[in-house]
């Protein structure tokens, strides 16, 4: 009547037999996020517009893939949830696809050549960047 995560306390649920979808969907999602905040930050005539893809894609992401795996991103967002929950199914796919993910999209990024100019999130402001790489490869 509540739906699935009724008395999860909002912890990320795999499907119970769909450990490898949910895992595979984790991975994809990580991947598609950081491959995007990756592309625009480190374009000056793009990064106005990263915190704006970002929230989008989190948007999207959330709604079309929530049922395959809680949509989860974020292993402290998946640990704080299973705590008061005591809800520890499958809870490793959310501390191993996500930061894979993302490894493999900056991976991917500086083999394609990418720079990492600044790794500030907004930019269109007078702050100086103190995250600072600019090693282009």
């Amino acid at each position: 009547m509540f739906g699935a995560n009724q008395g999860v306390y909002g912890a990320s649920k795999a499907a119970l037999n769909r450990i490898t979808v949910a895992f595979a969907a984790e991975l994809a999602i990580s991947f598609g996020l950081m491959s995007a905040v990756l592309a625009f930050t480190n374009v000056p005539s793009r990064n106005r517009f990263t915190p704006f893809v970002a929230a989008t894609l989190v948007a999207v992401y959330i709604t079309l893939e929530a049922p395959l795996s809680g949509t989860s991103m974020n292993p402290a967002r998946s640990f704080a949830s299973a705590v008061p929950a005591h809800f520890w199914h499958a809870l490793w796919i959310y501390f191993l696809a996500p930061p894979l993910g993302m490894l493999a999209a900056a991976e991917c990024h500086l083999r394609r050549g990418g720079a990492v100019l600044c790794a500030k999130l907004h930019h269109v402001n007078d702050r100086r960047c103190i995250f600072r790489c600019a090693f282009p490869r």
